[in-house]
């Protein structure tokens, strides 16, 4: 786990903002929509998945490096 290297902003490839022009009225009073909790959805899940399948023993959260590096 020492040498794992985490993800940063530099390895998120570019992202454009496309502009819906609409009027909606039970949106926001900036008039912001976005996806971002929509697509992180899966993340969590993903993430402690793997991490059960290469310790085959840490099942509690928070996840610790303390307790993958026990196991």
């Amino acid at each position: 786990m020492a040498d794992y290297l985490m993800p940063v902003n530099l390895d998120i490839p570019h992202l454009e903002a496309h502009f819906v022009d609409e009027v909606d009225p039970h949106v926001n009073p900036p008039g912001v929509k976005g996806l971002a909790e929509i697509a992180l959805v899966g993340m969590a899940p993903a993430i402690a998945n793997a991490i059960f399948h290469a310790t085959a023993s840490v099942r509690n959260l928070p996840f610790r490096i303390e307790d993958v590096l026990a196991s």
